[in-house]
């Protein structure tokens, strides 16, 4: 019996698992704006809580084999945020899909890298676990707090940066920002003060700092010169402002002439805004990584602008879903 010719391309080599994106509840409108530059609607899922507390997650069209991208920021409030990625990685590995990436732009638990005093957990290292136990084959993140988190997980890790978004910022905020200076409010964030100094082609200083506690920390010295000339001020994020308005002072007190924020995470916590709205800066950007709510821009005085990262992240997406390399968004 003759077998029957088949064409080179078989079923199987002609498909490509369908993209779908979908969204949590902590930050919805990135997610949208993602979408939105893929060309691709956002997916249909519900969430619910019961009257004792517990999360439902509902999917609303199929998954399977699908090729599934999880939006969701670990903003307030976190556990909440980070319970319903889980049940949403669960329920799609158990509907079938072909592969769950979660896309968290803002991983707040990176901060906690280290077993720094007695009898404490790495929670970290332990939310990374959590995730992957729920199933989830990838992770895309964006400024973890600290690089090391990356080892933390087993499956791949695609670690963004804003550093070109914060770039393009400040030189559209300052046409001559060659001849500021960027600098960095410790040590832990002078490698990324240096390459957006580069890319600024601009000078770089340091505050040598000592941390008191998570809300309090002394500054010693400052390394480098800022007298006369407009101050860049870069982070990873910002949380209480504490840290922020101790660089502020001590840039002003040196003689700074301008003074512009720019970090990747706004988080805006307990008294950051009422802090930034009496600060003596010209603006405080951030990404939109974490939700900012209009209230706080209004509360800030006119001194808060976000950042869109969402084109940032739908390149990186694609990239994935084709194969392509996510390195050479970084150029």
């Amino acid at each position: 019996m003759s077998v029957p010719h088949r064409a080179p391309s078989t079923v199987l080599e002609s498909r490509r698992s369908p993209l779908l994106v979908f969204a949590g509840q902590s930050n919805r409108p990135l997610a949208q704006a993602i979408c939105d530059n893929l060309g691709i609607r956002l997916g249909d899922s519900k969430t619910e809580k019961f009257t004792n507390d517990n999360l439902i997650v509902h999917y609303e069209e199929s998954l399977r084999e699908g090729d599934i991208f999880i939006v969701q920021t670990f903003s307030n409030p976190v556990s909440d945020s980070i319970m319903e990625l889980m049940l949403m990685i669960d329920a799609a590995k158990s509907a079938s899909a072909g592969r769950v990436t979660a896309v968290i732009p803002y991983y707040s638990y990176a901060r906690s890298d280290k077993k720094d005093s007695p009898r404490i957990s790495i929670a970290g290292r332990l939310v990374a676990d959590l995730l992957q136990e729920a199933g989830a084959d990838r992770i895309l993140t964006m400024t973890l707090h600290s690089p090391q988190v990356h080892g933390f997980f087993k499956v791949p890790v695609d670690h963004l940066s804003a550093d070109l978004v914060l770039t393009q910022h400040f030189k559209s905020c300052v046409p001559d920002a060659h001849n500021g200076v960027v600098l960095a409010p410790d040590a832990g964030s002078i490698k990324r003060a240096s390459q957006i100094a580069r890319r600024l082609d601009s000078g770089l200083a340091m505050i040598d700092k000592e941390r008191l506690s998570d809300t309090e920390v002394r500054p010693r010295a400052l390394i480098g010169d800022v007298e006369g000339r407009t101050v860049f001020i870069v982070d990873d994020e910002i949380s209480t402002a504490g840290s922020l308005v101790e660089t502020v002072n001590i840039a002003r007190t040196l003689g700074a002439k301008d003074v512009y924020v720019a970090v990747t995470h706004g988080v805006y916590s307990g008294p950051a805004i009422q802090r930034i709205a009496g600060l003596d800066v010209t603006q405080v950007a951030s990404c939109n990584t974490v939700l900012v709510s209009q209230e706080k821009i209004a509360a800030a005085n006119g001194k808060l602008a976000v950042l869109d990262v969402a084109p940032l992240f739908a390149n990186a997406i694609s990239n994935i879903h084709t194969g392509a390399s996510v390195s050479t968004l970084f150029t």
